[in-house]
């Protein structure tokens, strides 16, 4: 096994990212979390996304920063996947933490 893929997985989505396939995704997020440390998500460029999507991304960061495993994006949340986030109130509620994890948004004091 290569020593590298041990520890860091890139998943790349497909541009559909609603409640029809969030099984396949979960799949594949909880089967790279079995063998790799850190797993960072790619987001294709004019993905269409759900609540169910954020949601599933949640979860997984969640689940991560539990077992001591990092979770990222690959690039910031824009898009449809930026407009769910604004629909459903959460940048509104972000923390620092949250901001920086879905927009890249560093903190600076």
């Amino acid at each position: 096994m290569d020593t590298q893929k041990q520890y860091y997985e890139s998943i790349i989505l497909p541009d559909v990212l609603n409640i029809r396939n969030i099984p396949e995704l979960y799949s594949k997020v909880t089967d790279e979390f079995r063998s790799n440390d850190t797993i960072i998500v790619s987001i294709p460029e004019g993905a269409e996304a759900d609540l169910s999507f954020v949601q599933l991304i949640e979860s997984s960061r969640r689940q991560a920063k539990a077992k001591g495993k990092t979770f990222k994006l690959s690039s910031p949340a824009s898009g449809s996947v930026l407009k769910v986030l604004e629909r459903a109130g959460f940048i509104e509620s972000f923390d620092h933490e949250d901001a920086n994890f879905w927009l890249h948004k560093e903190v600076t004091l």
